[in-house]
C-alpha cells in the first residue's frame, strides 16, 4: 500500500490557494488539531483567487453573460469545475448561474437538437448529465434535475450508455458522453435512493468496467492514447483518471475490472509523491473565445506534481484502499 509522502502532503497544505487546501480537507485528508494546518473556512474558498476567477464573468444579477455552454467561461462549465472542486453547496449567490443552465436543457430550442435514429436517441448527454450532477452537487437540485434525469434514463442505449452519433450505423455508447451521465445517475440515486436511476447508473457502468476502462472489447488492446494522459479539468473529455473518480464516486472501484485502470494510475506516481497534468485542454487569458479559461490549472509537465491532478488521484487510490494517509 501507497503512503502519502510528506512532501506531498506539505505542499498541498501549505498551498497559498485556498481551494486546494479545502479539496484536501474535504477529501483526503483531515489534518490533527496539533499539526497546525487549518481548513479553510466558507469566506475563504469564496474568496479564493480561483473561485474569483471562475466567477469573474458574473453581471450585476448574478449571471455568466456569455451562453452556458461556451468552453470554458459559460455558466455550465464554471458549475461543473465548482464541483469538482468540492465548493461548499447550498451557496445561494450560484443560483442565477443554475437557472441559466436549465434554461438551455429543458428549453423548447434544445428539443430541436434531440433526434431518434434507428431507434436511438442521438444525444451529448455529458450535457444534461453534467446538470445533474452540479445541482446536486453544490445543493442547488430541485424537480428540474428530476426531469433532467427521466430524460438521461429513456435516452439511455441498449448497451447501457448514450451517444450523439447521428450516422444510422452507430450502434455503441460513446466514453465522453456516457461518463458524465452516469456520474450524475449515481450521485442522484444515492441522494434519492432512487431505485431507476440506479439501475440505469449500474448498467451504464458496464459500458466501462466489461472494458476494464480503457482496453478495447475486440483485441484487449489501449483504445484511445489519449485515455492516458492526466489533465485538470477533463471537462467532458474521458481519461483513465476521470473514468477512475466517477468509478469511486459511483460505487465501483473495488470491482476486480478497475484494478489494471489502477496500476496504470500508480505508475504514474512522481518521486515526490505527486501525480503530473500532462496535457491540457484549455488556453490561460480573458479572450471570449471557445477553449479559453480564466484559471490557470498549474500548466502541463511530465516530471512536476499539479495540485489538482494529485488530490483526485490520491483520493481515488485511497478510497481503492491503495494509499495509507
Amino acid at each position: 500500500m501507497l503512503k502519502m509522502s510528506e512532501y506531498c502532503l506539505r505542499n498541498l497544505s501549505d498551498s497559498p490557494e485556498p481551494v486546494i487546501r479545502w479539496k484536501l480537507a474535504r477529501r483526503l485528508y483531515t489534518p490533527p488539531v496539533d499539526t497546525g494546518l487549518s481548513e479553510p473556512t466558507h469566506k475563504e474558498i469564496a474568496s479564493s483567487p480561483i473561485i474569483q476567477r471562475l466567477l469573474s464573468d458574473r453581471d450585476v444579477d448574478g449571471k455568466i453573460t456569455y451562453k452556458p455552454y461556451d468552453k470554458w467561461f459559460g455558466a455550465h462549465w464554471v458549475l461543473s469545475i465548482l464541483a469538482d472542486l468540492a465548493y461548499p453547496p447550498c451557496d445561494e449567490s450560484l443560483r442565477p448561474l443554475q437557472e441559466q443552465c436549465y434554461q438551455v436543457w429543458l428549453s423548447e430550442e434544445h428539443k430541436k437538437y434531440i433526434r431518434a435514429i434507428n431507434g436511438r436517441v442521438r444525444r451529448c448527454a455529458s450535457q444534461e448529465g453534467n446538470c445533474v450532477y452540479y445541482s446536486l452537487a453544490l445543493g442547488l437540485a430541485d424537480a428540474r434535475t428530476e426531469e433532467l434525469v427521466a430524460r438521461l434514463i429513456r435516452w439511455q442505449w441498449e448497451d447501457g450508455g448514450w451517444n450523439c452519433d447521428k450516422r444510422p450505423s452507430a450502434s455503441k455508447s460513446s466514453f465522453h458522453e456516457t461518463l458524465i451521465p452516469l456520474r450524475g445517475l449515481a450521485l442522484y440515486a444515492k441522494s434519492t435512493g432512487d431505485p431507476q436511476a440506479r439501475r440505469a447508473a449500474d448498467r451504464s457502468a458496464e459500458v466501462f468496467l466489461k472494458r476494464h476502462l480503457f482496453l478495447r472489447l475486440a483485441d484487449g488492446k489501449l483504445m484511445d492514447k489519449n485515455f492516458t494522459r492526466l489533465h485538470f479539468p477533463s471537462y467532458w473529455h474521458f481519461d483513465i483518471l476521470f473514468g477512475l473518480i466517477v468509478m469511486a464516486e459511483s460505487g465501483f472501484i473495488e470491482d476486480p475490472r478497475c484494478r489494471e485502470a489502477l496500476d496504470w494510475l500508480e505508475g504514474k506516481l512522481l518521486p515526490d509523491g505527486g501525480f503530473p497534468a500532462e496535457e491540457r485542454y484549455y488556453r490561460v487569458d480573458d479572450k471570449k473565445l471557445s477553449g479559453h479559461s480564466r484559471v490557470d490549472w498549474g500548466g502541463t509537465s511530465i516530471h512536476r506534481m499539479n495540485p489538482f491532478v494529485t488530490l483526485d488521484a490520491l483520493w481515488v487510490l485511497k478510497q481503492a484502499g491503495r494509499l495509507a494517509v
